[in-house]
């Protein structure tokens, strides 16, 4: 019987994750440029503010919190029952 079976969670079909994973990405990356690939004369142009370092470090916060979005609610998929095949 369709009624007895447990909801479903979304998993790594969530699209909270997808965002997280692809502005981590970003982010990872910027982290690193700002940490080992700034020269002066780009410090100097950015009024000596760390833009790549600083804007990584917001993204991967970002991040981290949709991740924890995600994990502490979890999209449940109700459970799809025989007379809803869409024929």
């Amino acid at each position: 019987m369709a009624a007895s079976q447990a909801p479903k969670k979304a998993g790594v079909f969530d699209i909270r994750l997808i965002i997280a994973l692809l502005i981590g990405g970003y982010g990872l990356v910027l982290t690193i440029m700002g940490i080992g690939f700034t020269t002066e004369e780009e410090l100097a142009k950015a009024a000596d503010v760390n833009i790549n370092l600083w804007a990584g470090i917001g993204m991967l916060v970002f991040a981290a919190l949709f991740v924890l979005w995600a994990k502490l609610r979890p999209i449940v998929v109700p459970p799809s029952t025989d007379g809803e095949s869409g024929e």
